[in-house]
């Protein structure tokens, strides 16, 4: 005879794993956590928090008021608005950069780790492709193309493909001599199934870790390519931008940079927090080793 569960049995069954999740593995719940609200404050920013191009002449960096909570920049602009609209920017780049950069390099991984024909030529591609550095790269895209979000997330996805192609190849070379392979190839199986059966759920975890890293790194590269004046166009609100425009008033308007720099800051502590979580989640003998 099935049992039947109540809403409150299922509600009191989802606390319970949510707590043994806090108390055994905190840094996933805490890191979770922040980005999700940073998320949810990006995506419902147009429903509360006005026009960050809207500019008041005489508001021009003004301290915090009840008007402008953070003070305004030097066209008088909202900081708070265009802080929390530079969320969206950061959160958009970094999120898209980690998706192409772990999709692309579990593509090559798997084909290089698996054919070996195909394994000294690839990874040899993949060694020039390193040498390529993320601002050059950007440079050169930004130069053929014009500027534009989908470049940036371009130049700075595909610096970070060798370093998860190299992570997928290493678990692909030790999980296709494991017998359930073998026994797999053996037994007829095509390639397609085999890889998508056997070979890529061993590849998972460890790409969520490092998409959480790229994410990170992607975060704080787009900061640098908006601060050097080559990443979102200026009239995008971003906290590269915001930082670089403000530079010059500090001493005036210190809140014009601090307030982006320490979102840009608590964004990549959760994104580095959660991946640290979902390390220790996977390998708790990491956790044990620290």
């Amino acid at each position: 005879m099935a049992i039947s569960t109540t809403p409150t049995q299922s509600g009191a069954q989802a606390q319970f794993r949510i707590s043994v999740l806090a108390r055994r593995h905190p840094l996933v719940l805490t890191g979770g956590g922040l980005l999700v609200l940073l998320i949810l404050a990006a995506l419902l920013a147009p429903f509360y928090a006005g026009d960050p191009g809207k500019m008041d002449a005489f508001a021009r960096l003004q301290p915090p008021s009840s008007d402008h909570w953070l003070g305004a920049d030097n066209l008088g602009r909202d900081v708070l608005v265009r802080t929390i609209y530079g969320a969206r920017i950061s959160l958009m780049v970094g999120l898209a950069s980690a998706l192409v950069a772990a999709l692309a390099g579990l593509m090559i991984g798997i084909v290089a780790g698996y054919i070996r024909a195909v394994d000294n030529m690839v990874m040899r591609f993949m060694d020039a492709l390193m040498s390529i550095p993320t601002i050059l790269l950007a440079i050169a895209l930004i130069s053929l193309t014009g500027s534009g979000i989908g470049i940036l997330i371009l130049a700075i996805a595909i610096p970070e493909i060798p370093g998860v192609t190299r992570l997928v190849r290493s678990i692909v070379l030790s999980v296709r001599e494991r017998p359930y392979v073998e026994a797999a190839v053996c037994g007829g199986a095509r390639l397609p199934k085999v890889l998508w059966r056997h070979v890529l759920p061993s590849t998972l975890p460890p790409l969520m870790v490092q998409s959480a890293i790229v994410c990170g790194t992607a975060i704080l590269t787009e900061a640098g390519l908006s601060f050097l004046g080559i990443g979102v166009p200026p009239e995008i609100p971003s906290w590269g931008n915001m930082i670089s425009s403000s530079r010059l008033y500090l001493s005036i308007a210190p809140l014009t940079l601090f307030a982006p720099g320490i979102c840009l800051a608590l964004t990549v502590l959760a994104v580095n927090l959660f991946g640290d979580g979902l390390r220790d989640l996977f390998d708790p003998r990491a956790k044990r080793r620290r």
